[in-house]
């Protein structure tokens, strides 16, 4: 089939309309719109996604902000010593946080912020961490960049993030579902998480790829001159 085919514009056309980005207002009304689903199947999330927050955030230290924490889903899988700062863009979000919390019984705070403007001074925290998140950002770059500048020169930030299937089969049924996906998650399933971080501040020292491609669990560090 040629490069010019109908099916082949179809597919960039896809690719072109699920890269546009909703500003921050929209994304923040979208989620505060699906926090009580979030909230109500969180069972649901933590039977899959669980052994994946462990395994990506289970030995952060020291003071750790969760970025975009959404209902609070990594706050159990976070070591009980860990001194917890999340934040997330939509209110009912955060205010699902905070309930999260006291069902934990667990020291912390949940601020309503935006990723790509934190408003914390630079190399606050030892550890940042974020979980299914650079698919929403508006500018994911702005917002690694941002963990970048908040994290400790030493620090580490911890990223459990999604992408495109490399099972091809997976990854065109993917494709054709981006749009709609997109418009009703506000999550871009088509993206390689790791090519935000060449305009970013941050070092990739470690990646785990796992199901099918789709996952990746990423370690970085802030880069050092």
């Amino acid at each position: 089939m040629s490069a010019n085919s109908p099916s082949n514009a179809t597919e960039t056309d896809s690719h072109t309309d699920a890269a546009r980005s909703m500003s921050t207002g929209e994304i923040a009304a979208l989620y505060d719109d699906l926090a009580d689903q979030y909230e109500r199947w969180g069972w649901t999330n933590r039977l899959f996604t669980g052994p994946l927050r462990k395994r990506a955030f289970g030995d952060a230290s020291g003071r750790v902000l969760d970025v975009a924490c959404g209902t609070g889903t990594n706050f159990r899988y976070l070591p009980p010593t860990a001194q917890l700062v999340g934040v997330d863009l939509s209110a009912d979000m955060v205010a699902a946080a905070r309930a999260e919390l006291d069902e934990l019984r667990r020291g912390g705070t949940v601020y309503r912020m935006d990723a790509g403007d934190l408003q914390f001074p630079d190399d606050s925290f030892d550890t940042v961490v974020s979980a299914l998140s650079t698919c929403t950002f508006p500018d994911p770059v702005a917002a690694l960049s941002e963990m970048a500048r908040v994290c400790r020169p030493d620090g580490r930030v911890l990223l459990l993030e999604h992408g495109r299937s490399d099972v091809e089969l997976v990854g065109r049924y993917q494709d054709w579902r981006a749009d709609a996906h997109y418009a009703q998650h506000g999550c871009r399933w088509t993206q390689d998480p790791l090519e935000h971080f060449a305009e970013t501040d941050l070092t990739v020292v470690e990646h785990e790829v796992s199901f099918l491609g789709m996952v990746t669990i990423i370690e970085a560090r802030p880069t050092t001159a």
